[in-house]
């Protein structure tokens, strides 16, 4: 961004938190160049045609999933209403933080309609609808939407007053057009680069599961002769390979409980860690958002204490098969099953292999019709094909090593995306605000 100039002279907006403008721009309101919630006053309720409905989920950062129609006279009344050409914007939390935001384009007879979470902005002459796209996309704007931000809990929302009210730097039209045709071509070209470096993580996290998933069921022996593991879904390991059961390959399996929140007793205070299942990252637990009183312990008989370099895993609902290490001693709560003790099977290679196989084993074992659910005793009841213990040990010393190298790769991959995102973010804010001069750049 540094090859591009500021505007040859400025002044002052006469708003405090605006500032400096470019000489020529002016100084106006959102209502200025465009039209809140258009009015359906050129649709007919009865009409039987076909338009484009949009849930509030399918609306997403310059994207619109347009994959549903209804007919017109169905969706007439309750939803928002808007045509090819309009801005979508949410404003209930957490889709107005997370920037969904669109211009609608290729609509079902070019008519929509959506949740009415969605506010609908169209420009008049005097506006261009990219350029009102990509400032209603600038952090000072967000910011000050998210400040004025009302309701409770998960349900606040950007006052609808604020869309018309908002005040900001304006240039005339053709230079609006300018900066967006500049705004569409830079963006886009780092929005590849995201989508690049997005393909090559998941590649790399394709590689990392694979190598799991090959070294836990063929060993680091290309040679070895192979025999049928006896479990459909593991298909043949090394002859030389036991079936090594969970319950018999550790000395403990447990689980915990939820001391109820309402009694602070069992929770105030409280200094023994108590693990729940969304704090299980493939990653060692070393601190825990609650811990639990020595009263808790004495009075719930099913909290127990598992020792630092237990193996603690998900068995309930959407956190199902997430795992994690204990690097503390802790207690836990009843979606957790934690062993510990191990015997002739590594713990760290039980890990990886459940890595490899959690989604075959929550498949096979699931209980209940709604989210999925495995037990102790499914877990308990797994046959694990392993080598000797060195050889296991083996194993895990490679995939340490290799695991790390590739989480290394996803990490940069991560920071050069977080960077590329702050980039676009920033050339979107100087540019619509008049900090650097477009004019001449198409």
């Amino acid at each position: 961004m540094s090859h591009y100039k500021p505007y040859p002279a400025y002044k002052d907006s006469g708003v405090e938190w605006i500032g400096l403008v470019p000489e020529h721009w002016k100084v106006a309101q959102i209502k200025r160049i465009s039209a809140l919630n258009p009015k359906k006053s050129t649709l007919s309720k009865e009409k039987d045609s076909l338009c484009t409905f949009l849930p509030m989920e399918k609306l997403r950062t310059n994207a619109i999933t347009l994959d549903e129609t209804r007919p017109i006279h169905e969706v007439y009344d309750g939803y928002s209403y808007f045509c090819d050409d309009d801005i979508l914007i949410a404003k209930v939390t957490p889709c107005f933080e997370n920037g969904n935001i669109a211009v609608a384009n290729g609509l079902v007879n070019g008519i929509g309609f959506g949740s009415t979470e969605i506010n609908v902005l169209r420009v008049n002459g005097k506006g261009h609808n990219r350029f009102l796209y990509y400032r209603l996309q600038e952090e000072q704007f967000r910011t000050i939407a998210k400040s004025e931000m009302r309701g409770t809990g998960g349900l606040k929302r950007v006052p609808t007053e604020l869309f018309e009210s908002f005040t900001f730097g304006l240039p005339d039209t053709d230079e609006q057009v300018t900066i967006a045709a500049t705004l569409d071509r830079e963006t886009a070209r780092i929005d590849a680069l995201v989508e690049k470096k997005t393909r090559f993580i998941e590649l790399l996290k394709e590689k990392r599961q694979a190598l799991i998933t090959h070294a836990v069921t063929k060993g680091l022996d290309r040679n070895a002769k192979m025999k049928d593991s006896g479990i459909e879904w593991i298909g043949q390991v090394p002859e030389e390979w036991l079936n090594r059961k969970v319950f018999h390959a550790f000395q403990a399996i447990g689980s915990g409980t939820t001391p109820p929140a309402k009694e602070h007793e069992w929770y105030q205070g409280g200094t023994i860690p108590w693990i729940t299942t969304s704090e299980l990252r493939e990653n060692t637990v070393v601190k825990t958002k609650k811990c639990v009183t020595s009263d808790a312990m004495q009075k719930f008989s099913a909290l127990k204490i598992f020792p630092a370099g237990s193996l603690a895993i998900a068995m309930y609902g959407a956190t199902i098969g997430r795992l994690g290490f204990l690097g503390i001693p802790a207690t836990t709560n009843q979606a957790c099953c934690v062993l510990s003790g191990e015997r002739d099977l590594n713990i760290q290679f039980l890990y990886y292999w459940l890595m490899a196989f959690r989604a075959d084993i929550v498949a096979f074992f699931s209980e209940g019709g709604g989210q999925p659910n495995i037990n102790q005793e499914v877990i308990a009841s797994l046959r694990v094909p392993s080598p000797a213990p060195d050889e296991q040990a083996t194993i895990v010393a490679t995939l340490d090593r290799e695991t790390a190298r590739i989480d290394a790769l996803i990490s940069k991959a991560e920071q050069s995306i977080t960077l590329l995102k702050e980039r676009r973010a920033a050339f979107i804010t100087a540019a619509v605000t008049g900090q650097i001069d477009l004019r001449g750049k198409q």
